[in-house]
């Protein structure tokens, strides 16, 4: 599954939310969104396979290979999963605030101020 984005992302975040989890296999996960005009699906798989996974919201995946993607909202957002960008270490995506901590594991730490990338790695 390949994409492109346009522009700037907002809302980076980490969530710890049931539905997170089970799209993912992870604990937490991090996403950061975009206007659904900002995003263009440009592999040979074309636009992701969908489940409905709310009343607002679809789950994103390939339907080649099963790969989390992320979330197509029914507003014109297009909320994508951090790990799935070719660069995922971007600045631009460190979370600004973690969602769901009511269900975050009790062993799991989020830390937001020392969650933003260094560089080397």
């Amino acid at each position: 599954m390949r994409f492109e984005v346009s522009g700037e992302g907002s809302n980076a975040h980490s969530c710890s939310c049931r539905n997170c989890q089970q799209h993912t296999g992870a604990p937490t996960v991090a996403w950061v969104e975009f206007a659904r005009d900002q995003v263009r699906w440009t592999g040979t798989a074309g636009a992701p396979a969908t489940y409905r996974s709310s009343d607002y919201s679809s789950r994103a995946f390939c339907a080649a290979c099963g790969s989390s993607i992320g979330a197509i909202d029914d507003a014109p957002t297009v909320a994508l999963l951090v790990g799935s960008f070719d660069d995922p270490a971007q600045a631009a995506f460190a979370p600004e605030y973690h969602s769901f901590d009511d269900v975050r594991p009790g062993w799991w730490q989020v830390d937001l101020a020392a969650a933003a990338p260094t560089s080397g790695d």
